[in-house]
């Protein structure tokens, strides 16, 4: 941490946080048969009581065309460590819920380096990307 930067409560503390689009691309059972989505967000939800992550679900994070998307945003101590948000395409199998339940558990970013594979689905946020999540 720097001089100049403070932190106060709650903020110095907060977790790695698993943000899980759901809008009208991710999570469609129309435009992509044959993913489990429920269950991808349960083994989330399972992982995150387990670990100590937190879970989030959002209406649209933006790249339809590269659903399902998932964000994984640094825990405190990640961005003081220079962690970023890391934005994950395609993320419909059971291989990259796992990863990301394991990244996450691990620390996320800026704390534990996300597995190899993961690291090929990685996207570009787009403009202004939203992250405003709900339970």
């Amino acid at each position: 941490m720097s001089p100049r930067t403070i932190t106060f409560g709650a903020a110095r503390d907060l977790p790695c946080t698993v943000v899980v689009c759901r809008g009208c691309c991710c999570g469609n059972a129309r435009k992509h048969p044959g993913t489990d989505h429920e269950g991808q967000v349960e083994h989330l939800r399972a992982a995150a009581a387990e670990h100590g992550f937190r879970i989030r679900t959002t209406d649209c994070l933006g790249p339809c065309d590269q659903a399902n998307v998932l964000v994984v945003m640094p825990s405190s101590a990640g961005r003081r460590a220079g962690g970023r948000a890391a934005w994950i395409g395609f993320a419909a199998d059971e291989d990259c819920t796992r990863e990301v339940a394991q990244w996450a558990a691990a620390g996320g970013p800026g704390v534990a380096r996300p597995p190899a594979a993961l690291e090929l689905q990685f996207i570009r946020p787009p403009r202004g990307g939203r992250t405003r999540a709900r339970r």
